[in-house]
């Protein structure tokens, strides 16, 4: 099973577009998988021969777990039924000729045509006799459930993660039943009261909350922050807004102002776009910029917008909207939310004032784009007399890694970040 995703730990198998036995070329379609996080189609590693599907459809497997074997001789795996052909040469030995004058072995008998063998690494037996995935078995230890109480829709009655949630809810919509015969565990506490109502974590918000504990413990996180006056933004957004809306389909916001004006800052202060290694740091001479999506409140995702240092603001625009879009479906591949050397959170579309975010692991920064208001200003003319004037401001906050460099040059970034967005001629960037 491949990394799907930086937080990704596991995947379910939901497709198998080969059959054992077929050619496989390489990068063709090999199944699909389906996670918390996306629905995608895994292209082969390599050109060959399908010889075993070991993580059947509905099996839920491990990252790094063997799902499949396959053969680069280019021959095709004969039926277990045939026959395996005679040897062409006589034996040379008593033993040989002793073997051979024996009666053959009855062939083996055909292996079933489900389920399909199940790797160790992904499923598990308990001593219930029931081969359960590891988000199965720990759903189902978690919730103090009975799985022989629990009736399985996968492949050969195969408990799934759905069969799991569907026993919980159902059971919390019912209320408690009286058991009729003694549990063989304590029965969990329960999951609602008049006072409480107790939600369990979902994967997404488990493993989401995994990642953001170890990069807390990684990395010494300090936060810093500038006020930015957007009102050249604000002019050009608002001299274009209907115009650009009708032609793409989606509206002009500051997001993708802010994150042309990050990559060209990070093009004179590189060392915000790397990543801590061994002792080393990894400047990276790309921008791939992550963008933080809410996933209707349940979750986050952070798609990536590769080589965003070489796209203009409207291409930016379009690909920032149209991952979104995508994410809020579930329909990203796994290439899409990887990779990533730089994160951008965009928080103030809901008007907060300054977050400290969480770095997104192994970048080394993430910038929060928080509210822009209009607000009463000082003006500086040309010929430095001063006046009070409406413009629309807001706050850029970076949480970095002290690891990779000191409050001065993170300093300098920013203010940069802030020149660049407050004196660009930003009706040149569109069309």
């Amino acid at each position: 099973m491949p990394q799907l995703g930086e937080t990704v730990v596991e995947g379910t198998i939901t497709q198998w577009f080969k059959q054992v036995g077929e050619e496989v070329a390489e990068d063709e379609p090999l199944f699909e998988v389906s996670t918390d996080k996306v629905d995608s189609e895994v292209p082969s590693p390599m050109s060959g021969v399908l010889v075993e599907i070991v993580a059947a459809e509905g099996d839920t497997v491990e990252v790094g777990a063997v799902i499949a074997v396959l053969s680069q001789d280019g021959a095709a795996v004969p039926p277990a039924s045939e026959p395996s052909a005679p040897p062409a040469e006589a034996p040379s030995s008593g033993s040989e000729l002793a073997a051979e004058t024996a009666p053959p072995p009855p062939p083996p008998p055909p292996p079933p045509p489900e389920p399909a063998p199940v790797a160790p690494s992904s499923l598990s037996t308990g001593g219930d006799g029931l081969v359960l995935s590891p988000v199965v078995r720990r759903l189902i230890a978690e919730n103090g459930l009975d799985p022989s109480q629990i009736s399985g829709t996968g492949k050969g009655g195969r408990i799934t993660r759905s069969d799991v949630e569907a026993h919980i809810a159902q059971n919390r919509a019912a209320g408690p039943a009286a058991p009729s015969a003694p549990p063989p565990a304590p029965a969990a506490p329960p999951r609602s009261s008049e006072r409480d109502t107790v939600v369990p974590l979902s994967n997404i918000r488990r493993i989401t909350g995994e990642h953001m504990v170890r990069s807390k413990q990684v990395s010494p996180h300090v936060l810093t922050a500038v006020e930015v006056d957007f009102e050249g933004v604000e002019q050009v957004r608002r001299a274009n807004r209907e115009e650009f809306k009708a032609e793409h389909g989606f509206s002009l916001t500051y997001l993708p102002f802010i994150a042309r004006a990050v990559c060209d800052a990070i093009h004179e202060y590189p060392h915000i776009n790397a990543s801590v290694g061994d002792n080393e740091l990894v400047v990276h001479n790309y921008v791939n910029l992550a963008v933080a999506v809410d996933l209707d409140f349940q979750g986050l995702l952070a798609p990536v917008v590769v080589d965003a240092d070489r796209k203009r603001l409207t291409a930016i625009a379009e690909e920032v909207a149209d991952l979104s879009r995508r994410a809020r479906a579930k329909k990203l591949n796994a290439n899409e939310i990887s990779g990533g050397t730089f994160t951008i959170t965009n928080p103030g579309q809901w008007g907060t004032m300054m977050q400290f975010p969480i770095i997104n692991q192994p970048q080394v920064a993430i910038l929060s784009t928080d509210g822009i208001r209009r607000r009463p200003v000082v003006v500086t003319a040309e010929d430095g007399s001063e006046a009070i004037a409406i413009h629309s401001v807001g706050v850029l906050a970076l949480a970095w890694d002290h690891r990779a460099f000191d409050g001065a040059y993170v300093a300098a970034f920013l203010d940069h970040l802030r020149s660049i967005i407050e004196s660009r001629d930003w009706h040149a960037e569109l069309p």
